[in-house]
């Protein structure tokens, strides 16, 4: 579900070739380096299956990986095509201010996450998210949530794997039907054999091949444009072209205000709504991440998981972003120093930069490496959807309310079916999405819509423990319904009323869909906070203390470190270091 966190990118779906095609001539070497890959990825499901003995083992990795392996699974199951394609983009869009999204939007998350959040979900022996939500507050809120989480997975593994048969197909001229039959075949078996290990290990595997695969291409572009000097000549004469001196090269200078930068966005809106609602909703509550943490070998790993992940999240940046801000300035510079396609509307297509660097810098072997790169990406977010999806599906909505007395070697079978069964219908999503061209504004706008209020609701129960089952469901619902009044009464300037918003009258206008998105997250937050507190003073509470310790903070022992544990071992001081880095990165590209 990184979507929530690459704005720019609408898919390939979005003219992705219109005007010129970028085209990447293989050779059998090529050829090879991506065979040996998907000989890899497959082997590792093989090789795991024989250590797989119970459910938890399926599901959960038996709660067995160490804290590194869970930390770049945590990290790789992000690492999907609207990460690594919508960063690029993004940065061409917005300039620096991308940024935001790592260093405001994720790693102070992901800090506050392994600090004071996993104790809760690692200590209540919580198999899910949804099952946390069915120990705190009551089963129909754990319902609720599992439902809505189990369609959004499904629908965002659909997305990667439409996206990367679009992408095969523009760039390699490979038939779409071959691609999505050949990418859900090759998720389905090393997830069917391995489980949740196979797919952390896979993504850890994955994770080195975008770095490995990416860290060439933009070195390359930065000697090609003169290196940083040349970079941010070319931006700040891009940045004065479009009427805003420096906003491509600064990340806080011009947020004074919306008119002052190309996120359109002040900076409340974004602190608030991106920094606060919408980065700690995401990172926080959605299990597709924190499945990764759970699968850690005790309380210790599971807490630091997250915030080793934010080391290497904290410095994505120059992989994901700097693609996009080269070709711009590239582009800027004029005469044939970038090919990209162009949309209909007669620009460049910016969600092909990375196709496009690819074509014009590496030589064939490196070509496919920086494909096979490019390919795990779109399979990590895949697989990432499907094994939150078949974990959520057989627990919370199975054995929940289908057969409550399953032994454990049905619960097997169920995983491994509804695993089938999830990849059956990402492909039917996928044929889906290839019907619209906005798909992903589409699914961002439902991850806000159920993000936002869910945070809500999790900061209260964890941290109040008068918060009852009725004030968390009927919140929800309330945070959801203040959701969609506020889209229906905004609308981007520029846009129709419709999907957009503005389907109730376009009473206020953002300079951009991001900025009605910060917003609508925000009202949406408070909408659910304020109501969840209302209808938890005035309804019983259906928990006593004892059945709230290990789920609230005040009525939780705070987990205490062995005399002489080293400082790398210890989460808090972890995560002071972490976040003291992020400040000093601000500050850098302020």
């Amino acid at each position: 579900m990184s979507s929530l966190l690459s704005p720019a990118f609408l898919a390939v779906t979005d003219g992705a070739v219109a005007g010129g095609p970028v085209v990447l001539n293989l050779a059998w070497v090529d050829y090879l380096i991506l065979s040996v890959y998907f000989a890899f990825v497959l082997g590792i499901g093989w090789v795991i299956k024989r250590h797989l003995k119970t459910s938890a083992d399926f599901f959960e990795s038996g709660r067995s990986l160490p804290a590194w392996v869970c930390a770049l699974g945590f990290i790789g199951a992000n690492l999907g095509a609207q990460e690594v394609m919508g960063m690029a983009a993004s940065g061409a869009k917005y300039g620096i201010s991308t940024a935001h999204f790592y260093w405001v939007g994720a790693i102070p998350a992901m800090v506050f996450v392994g600090v004071f959040m996993m104790p809760f979900y690692y200590g209540s022996k919580a198999r899910s998210v949804p099952e946390y939500l069915k120990l705190r507050f009551d089963e129909k809120t754990r319902g609720f949530n599992a439902l809505t989480f189990a369609v959004m997975t499904v629908f965002s593994s659909g997305i990667s794997m439409h996206a990367l048969a679009t992408l095969l197909h523009a760039i390699l001229g490979l038939d779409y039907n071959v691609c999505i039959a050949v990418s859900g075949v090759v998720v389905l078996i090393y997830i069917y054999t391995g489980g949740l290990t196979s797919a952390i290990y896979n993504e850890v595997l994955q994770f080195f091949l975008i770095v490995f695969g990416f860290l060439p291409l933009v070195l390359l572009g930065l000697k090609d444009i003169g290196g940083w000097d040349g970079l941010m000549k070319n931006l700040n004469l891009y940045s004065e072209a479009k009427g805003m001196p420096g906003a491509w090269t600064h990340s806080w200078a011009h947020m004074d205000t919306a008119a002052n930068n190309p996120m359109g966005v002040e900076w409340f809106g974004l602190a608030m709504g991106l920094g606060f609602v919408l980065s700690f909703g995401y990172w926080c509550t959605d299990f597709l991440v924190v499945q990764r943490a759970m699968a850690a070998k005790d309380m210790n790993a599971a807490r630091r998981t997250p915030i080793i992940a934010a080391i290497p999240k904290m410095l994505f940046p120059a992989l994901v972003i700097l693609p996009g801000l080269i070709a711009v300035a590239l582009l800027q510079k004029g005469g044939n120093a970038l090919h990209l396609p162009s949309t209909p509307a007669g620009g460049p297509d910016y969600n092909m930069v990375v196709p496009s660097l690819l074509a014009q810098y590496f030589p064939n072997g490196m070509l496919g490496i920086g494909l096979t790169a490019l390919m795990a990406s779109f399979m990590s977010g895949m697989a990432g959807n499907v094994t939150a999806f078949n974990t959520v599906f057989t627990y919370d909505l199975y054995q929940g309310y289908i057969k409550k007395d399953a032994t454990d070697a049905h619960l097997i079978k169920v995983g491994r079916l509804t695993t089938i069964v999830g990849l059956l219908i990402s492909a039917a999503a996928a044929y889906t999405a290839r019907q619209f061209d906005n798909i992903m504004d589409m699914l961002q706008l439902v991850f806000g819509f159920v993000n936002a209020p869910l945070f809500a609701i999790f900061l209260l129960g964890m941290f109040w423990r008068r918060t009852t089952g009725h004030g968390a469901f009927f919140g929800l619902l309330i945070g959801t319904v203040t959701a969609m009044i506020f889209h229906g009464l905004t609308l981007p300037m520029g846009e129709h009323a419709g999907v957009k918003g503005g389907w109730i009258a376009a009473e206020f206008m953002f300079r951009s869909s991001m900025a009605q998105t910060f917003w609508m997250a925000i009202f949406a937050f408070t909408g659910c906070l304020l109501a969840t507190a209302g209808i938890s003073l005035s309804t019983k509470a259906n928990k006593t203390d004892d059945q709230l310790r290990g789920l609230v903070y005040s009525l939780t022992a705070k987990p205490q470190e062995a005399p002489g544990t080293p400082w790398y071992s210890r989460p808090a001081t972890l995560g002071v270091i972490v976040l003291a880095g992020a400040v000093i990165l601000n500050v850098i590209f302020w």
